[in-house]
This record gives C-alpha cells, structure tokens and sequence, in this order.
C-alpha cells in the first residue's frame, strides 16, 4: 500500500479542509458559549441547559452536546470563558499601571465599573456562589477556583502596595482584600437588588475611606 506522504496532492487537498472544519467548530463552540454566558447572567448557572442553548442558537441538542457533552460542562465552560472576559477586562489592563497603588486603584475601579456594567444581567462570581455554596462538586469546585484567582492576584497587588510604600507597612493584605471584596458584593446588593440610587457613587466613595485608612501618610 502506498502511502501518502505531506507533499502529495491528496494530503494538500485534504489538509486546508480539515483545518476550516476544526475553524468552523471553534467558531461555533465560541458562538454556543456566547449565548450560554448570556443566559448564565440572567437565569444563573443552573438556569443553563443543553435543550435551551439550542432552541436558541437554533442548532439540535445533539449539535450543541457535541460540544460539550453535559450540562455539568457546559456550565464549568461557561465559568472558565467569564474568567478569560474577566481577567481580559479588568485585570490584565491593570498590570499596564505601574507597580503599588496605581496598580491597586486601577485593579478595583475596573472591577467596579465591570460590576456597575452586570447590575441588569448579574454577575456569574456572586450569582454563581449563591446558587452552590452548599453544593459541593466539579462546578463549584471551578468557580471556587476562578474567584480564588482573581482575589490572589488582588492581595498581591496590595502586598506590593505596601512593599512600595505606598501603603502603611502593618497593612494587613488579606483584610484589605476582604474589605474591598464587601464592597463590591454591598455594591451588586444595593444597585441590582435594592434599586438604590447612587450605590455605584458610594462603592466609589466607601473605596477612598479604605485607602484613606491604609494610605502610608508622609514623614
């Protein structure tokens, strides 16, 4: 039997072929997970479903399963594309800020302004840890992990905070953390749950008293 090797014209024909077959998957897997973290953010993450996704991407169950094989998966998928949008958003444009405060501020005023933006559709962190915070299993051990991240990355931004003296040098890092962490979730409360005028506005002013308390005042 001979056989076909790189340069013959069958393995030329049918290359380029298989490549805009693995594009047109990758382009519907992400038009899938699209709709998928859309209706995440408004029905939550137990609100997803294979049968749903499908009616309204207008493909079979069968054809969106292919893609991800269980709703479990579906859902930890959906996780993982928040935190890529996330991290994308908020916390890669931060690093371009320089090293201590700067960086810090830049870190929590786009998380603010990402959280202001989900007040109509909700946040896939908050939402997503009242939904199984008594759940335990592969979803919520995936989001545990997202969130963890992201507050790693936030307490080390406080640590060179401090480091750079910028902040008092007893500054307690992971209490920081879970001050700021208060007011974002007192921020989604107010604004999407209360309806309160000018929760945003006061996220923004609550945020200027924790620095003011932490800020390393001049020698």
């Amino acid at each position: 039997m001979q056989h076909v090797t790189s340069t013959s014209p069958l393995a030329i024909r049918t290359a380029p072929s298989g490549a805009r077959a693995a594009q047109k998957g990758q382009q519907t897997r992400a038009s899938i997970l699209d709709a998928a973290l859309s209706l995440a953010s408004q029905k939550g993450l137990e609100g997803l479903s294979i049968g749903t996704l499908a009616d309204i991407t207008g493909m079979s169950k069968s054809g969106v399963f292919a893609h991800f094989g269980s709703r479990e998966e579906l859902q930890m998928s959906v996780i993982r594309e928040y935190h890529a949008r996330f991290e994308e958003e908020v916390f890669y444009p931060s690093l371009r800020e320089a090293r201590g405060l700067p960086r810090l501020e830049a870190m929590f005023r786009r998380w603010l302004a990402r959280v202001s933006v989900e007040i109509d559709s909700g946040c896939i962190y908050i939402s997503g840890a009242v939904e199984f915070d008594d759940r335990p299993g592969p979803v919520r051990d995936a989001l545990v992990a997202m969130v963890r991240t992201w507050h790693t990355g936030l307490e080390r931004s406080i640590t060179m905070a401090r480091q750079e003296g910028h902040l008092r040098a007893d500054t307690d890092a992971r209490q920081m953390l879970f001050e700021l962490h208060g007011l974002v979730l007192a921020l989604h409360h107010d604004a999407r749950f209360l309806r309160t005028p000018g929760a945003l506005q006061r996220a923004e002013q609550a945020f200027l008293n924790v620095l003011a308390r932490y800020r390393r005042m001049p020698s």
